[in-house]
């Protein structure tokens, strides 16, 4: 397998995954005071959504280079 296709392959899994799961949360912790050793803390949540045309336009960039990768192919 040669580079396009790989990159391809990795494109429409990534592509799947978005348009399976549209929206995942991270967690962030962040020092909010510090005094000796003590230390107050707080935890963050963001999400973030993953517009269907993105995650579709990957799939399909995928499989056109999916597609260049097996014609190239001597």
């Amino acid at each position: 397998m040669n580079g396009l296709t790989l990159g391809g392959v990795a494109l429409v899994l990534l592509g799947l995954a978005a348009l399976a799961i549209p929206v995942f949360t991270t967690q962030q912790t962040k020092d909010v005071a510090r005094i000796g050793d003590l230390k107050i803390q707080t935890t963050e949540d963001k999400s973030f959504a993953v517009p269907p045309l993105v995650a579709g336009g990957a799939v399909v960039l995928g499989l056109v280079l999916i597609g260049a990768g097996v014609y190239r192919r001597p």
